[in-house]
């Protein structure tokens, strides 16, 4: 991973979704309520994973474009994860480097994401969404980089029973909707495979320190 200085005193605050920006009032109703924890999500991101960014406007109750029928809200959150050159990970087929970056990241982004049991069981909140993007190693299109997305959809129910150990990690992949983009290419729906993988938990970046008073799970 690539190396990062030292910590700032205090994370930006542009990085939910600005309340004028919501198209129904159950959104503005929801980003109203939570928005401390909405903001405690990036911040936290942002103090103790310094290679993951967390995107402009990014965090916020968004309904997924697939789903007719309702105005479903989903706790979403968008982010940007900075590696270093890998040819092995260069290697792999765009399933593999997505099935790679799931097992990675979206376990430890869910449990951040449910901290406040409150918003989790919030009877106005339908699910989860969680987006990965990270730059593609090998080509470039007009001499821009090209970056691999995928974005996880989970509905409230399965997403509670498996935080509450009543599934698995794969009965939980299963029953999510996997979506992936190669550059601005929709790909389609995407299976995983899952390794386990605990480098979110464990991994130090060189030469960082949190902010005194900051304590990383």
């Amino acid at each position: 991973m690539l190396s990062v200085g030292v910590g700032h005193a205090a994370p930006p605050e542009d990085k939910t979704i600005p309340l004028e920006k919501y198209t129904s009032e159950k959104a503005r109703q929801l980003a109203q309520k939570y928005l401390a924890d909405l903001r405690a999500l990036f911040a936290g991101i942002y103090h103790c994973l310094p290679w993951v960014e967390v995107e402009k406007e990014s965090v916020g109750f968004q309904r997924p474009k697939f789903l007719s029928g309702g105005d479903q809200r989903y706790l979403s959150l968008r982010i940007f994860i900075e590696q270093d050159p890998s040819p092995a990970f260069d290697s792999l087929a765009f399933r593999d480097r997505a099935s790679a970056m799931y097992s990675r990241y979206v376990g430890p982004m869910l449990q951040r994401m449910t901290r406040n049991r409150s918003l989790a069981s919030d009877p106005d909140l339908d699910g989860f969404t969680i987006i990965l993007e990270w730059r593609k190693q090998s080509g470039a299109r007009g001499g821009r980089p090209i970056h691999e997305t995928i974005a996880v959809f989970l509905e409230k129910d399965p997403a509670a029973r498996y935080l509450a150990g009543q599934l698995t990690a794969r009965q939980l992949a299963d029953r999510a909707k996997i979506l992936g983009w190669d550059g601005e290419t929709a790909v389609g729906q995407l299976p995983v495979t899952l390794y386990k993988d605990n480098f979110v938990a464990t991994h130090k970046v060189a030469n960082y320190q949190p902010d005194p008073g900051i304590t990383c799970p």
